[in-house]
């Protein structure tokens, strides 16, 4: 499907997504990865939701968004609720959904200018 803002010029939006693969400001990426409005962390080595954990969330906390927005795959999976801990304690919001609204919500929130986090998990489908 293909995604776009208008307004977008220098962040890095997602312009399109399938699955296995996403494009970020039409750069194909097929593992999974970090993206925030100015930075990306492509090669996120935490790519099925049972492997997630607290600390798989280091960089994020470091970047201190307003708001994660983590994408599953295809399907919304929830991991261990205990991963979410340290967001929690940091304030940091966050949401769980599959890859193709993780990418939507992403974009709408880009373009409201908030800090938001992007982090999708690409691997080869399993859960």
């Amino acid at each position: 499907m293909r995604i776009a803002l208008d307004n977008a010029a220098g962040v890095n939006i997602v312009t399109s997504y399938e699955p296995g693969e996403v494009r970020i400001r039409d750069r194909p990426f097929t593992t999974s990865l970090i993206a925030l409005p100015d930075r990306l962390f492509p090669d996120w080595e935490h790519g099925r939701p049972a492997e997630l954990r607290a600390a798989s969330l280091a960089l994020i906390l470091e970047q201190r968004p307003e708001v994660l927005i983590l994408g599953t795959g295809e399907t919304q999976v929830f991991p261990d609720p205990a991963s979410f801990v340290p967001l929690m304690d940091f304030g940091i919001g966050f949401e769980i959904m599959d890859n193709g609204a993780a990418c939507r919500t992403y974009n709408i929130l880009l373009a409201e200018g908030r800090r938001v986090a992007l982090a999708l998990m690409l691997a080869d489908g399993e859960q």
